[in-house]
């Protein structure tokens, strides 16, 4: 019924479809690093292509290897990598706010002020 060196064919075009995909993020990820002026612009840029780079990598190699238990064992990759990196671009964040390395003319909502406000205010009161 089906053509099985077809069959392979496709997903070994696919996995490279995956890859090329991959590497294109990458690129695309490190111009924002590169373009952006303040520690927290480029955060967005190289966290979000990061994961869905990730996953086509990890997809890719599901397609190379045709092997349900390789799969299995790049999931709990993808699944790490898919809770660390938004809990570090926010951490990254919270430090060059903290810090002062931000550009406030391009800070459109400040969240983080008025409970850093309210914390030291907390700490005022408290330390008395």
């Amino acid at each position: 019924m089906f053509d099985l060196e077809l069959v392979e064919q496709l997903m070994d075009i696919a996995a490279v479809v995956c890859v090329l995909l991959a590497a294109v993020l990458s690129v695309a990820a490190g111009i924002g690093l590169l373009r952006f002026p303040d520690a927290l612009s480029p955060l967005h840029a190289a966290t979000k292509p990061q994961i869905f780079g990730l996953l086509l990598v990890i997809a890719a190699i599901a397609l190379d290897q045709r092997s349900v238990t390789t799969l299995l064992a790049l999931i709990p990759v993808f699944v790490f990598q898919s809770l660390t990196a938004p809990v570090a671009a926010h951490m990254v964040g919270r430090a060059a706010y903290r810090t002062g390395q931000l550009d406030n003319d391009t800070l459109v909502i400040d969240e983080l002020g008025p409970a850093i406000e309210q914390a030291a205010r907390r700490e005022e009161t408290s330390g008395r």
